[in-house]
């Protein structure tokens, strides 16, 4: 699928819970999205239908073309440890995601596009690839012209979150990527085993 950038009310409405993150329209119309949304009864899901689902959910959240998706998905596969775990690690570890875990962005679009136009480093040094794996000990930080974008100061000013395999640092405004998280520390609701049943049809 090519990057989605549609109403993202839409979408969270067809999954049923708001994956870009607190979204007002949603919580008026929590219901299925077209004519029938709010009285229409569904047919029951197939097996298929709903792991098909949960990975479009998986991909929407993260903000993952197919492609990438599909390779994160053979990394974890061939990777030691339980697949649908590995995966979702894989996706946490991104620079984009971490930008956004760290509050630098209230969006992982917006997180995404703070690395593309070069506004983020890592180690010191420029890196413009949202999809880069970080590894623990990797120092995530602001570029030194970039520190004062509104953007940026009003994203932390709002952000309260704390997760336990970062670090953040907001007088120096960089944070230490300290370990890849476990499954339990990672608040997504996306259930990977439906995921690995998909793949391994």
């Amino acid at each position: 699928m090519a990057r989605y950038n549609g109403p993202k009310t839409k979408i969270a409405r067809k999954f049923g819970e708001a994956i870009f993150g607190d979204d007002k329209s949603f919580e008026k119309r929590n219901y299925p999205p077209g004519q029938h949304g709010l009285a229409k009864k569904r047919a029951k899901r197939s097996e298929y239908s709903l792991q098909l689902q949960e990975k479009q959910k998986a991909k929407y959240t993260y903000g993952i073309l197919e492609r990438q998706f599909s390779n994160l998905f053979k990394k974890a596969s061939s990777s030691k440890g339980i697949t649908g775990e590995v995966l979702l690690q894989l996706c946490e570890s991104r620079l984009d995601n971490t930008v956004f875990r760290m509050g630098l962005s209230n969006s992982r679009s917006g997180a995404r596009q703070l690395v593309s136009h070069r506004h983020i480093t890592v180690n010191g040094e420029i890196l413009n690839i949202p999809s880069y794996q970080l590894k623990p000990g990797d120092v995530v930080g602001v570029r030194e012209k970039s520190k004062s974008l509104a953007v940026i100061e009003s994203s932390l000013a709002t952000s309260s979150t704390v997760f336990e395999w970062l670090t953040w640092n907001n007088d120096t405004k960089t944070g230490t990527f300290v370990a890849v998280p476990e499954r339990l520390q990672i608040p997504e609701n996306i259930k990977e085993q439906l995921i690995v049943e998909l793949y391994s049809k």
